[in-house]
């Protein structure tokens, strides 16, 4: 005689209604979405907020030593040369060889002055950095780079250069030199990388902008640029380079 098979007894409605197993798993999984969200944005927003502090930084301290170097001769006028601009340039290159500063950004340096008429004007500039275009070039630059290609317009002679009334920056009121001086006006743009992605990041911008400006800290012949040694590399805005 074969024994028939149990059948499991149905639960009620209301042992049904009492059975709390799985809820804290069912909750998890429902909150899991917004959590994970809520991290990855905190996530990216410090990471993003940690870099443009870093890239600040790095523009005030390379203001900071372009306002200083120099020659200094038996007169007390230091002399700025190539081989001081390319020193200050490379400290910059390796304060950001981390986050491949000149690789994934571009850095102008521009000698903003007041010529004997009172009129302020950027001198000359020097670049280093890969990235172009629109979003990396400088804001003050007239001529694609070439102002200081011996075409006249840049550093051939003193009170050269391009007119800038009403000075340089990013908001009112710009930087505007000091008479008989000079203004080391500093522009970083840099292409963030996102550590999750550009959907995360707050407004979706993946661009960094910093400026920073000092006022040159000696007394500082302003005629030109000066290279004693033909050797040393000019690093002219119209050429890319990451070194």
């Amino acid at each position: 005689m074969t024994t028939p098979p149990r059948t499991l007894p149905r639960p009620s409605l209301r042992a049904l209604l009492r059975d709390r197993r799985g809820v804290a798993m069912l909750e998890f999984a429902l909150g899991l979405p917004l959590l994970l969200g809520v991290g990855l944005y905190a996530t990216e927003t410090a990471n993003l907020a940690l870099t443009t502090m870093r890239i600040n930084q790095i523009a005030q301290n390379l203001a900071d030593n372009a306002s200083r170097v120099g020659d200094m001769n038996s007169d007390s006028i230091k002399q700025l040369r190539e081989i001081d601009i390319n020193d200050v340039l490379t400290a910059t290159r390796l304060q950001g060889d981390r986050f491949e500063l000149t690789t994934r950004g571009r850095i102008t340096i521009s000698s903003l002055e007041q010529n004997s008429d009172g009129v302020q004007y950027l001198h000359w500039q020097r670049c280093i950095g890969l990235k172009s275009g629109p979003d990396y070039d400088s804001s003050y630059d007239r001529t694609h780079g070439t102002m200081d290609r011996d075409d006249g317009i840049g550093t051939g002679s003193q009170n050269a250069g391009v007119k800038m009334p009403n000075g340089m920056g990013d908001q009112d009121p710009k930087v505007q030199s000091p008479a008989g001086s000079g203004v080391m006006y500093i522009e970083v743009n840099y292409e963030y990388r996102p550590v999750v992605g550009t959907a995360w990041l707050p407004g979706g911008s993946a661009r960094i902008h910093a400026t920073a400006a000092f006022v040159v800290r000696d007394r500082r012949n302003f005629d030109q640029i000066y290279n004693p040694d033909p050797a040393a590399p000019r690093y002219y805005c119209d050429a890319y380079s990451a070194t």
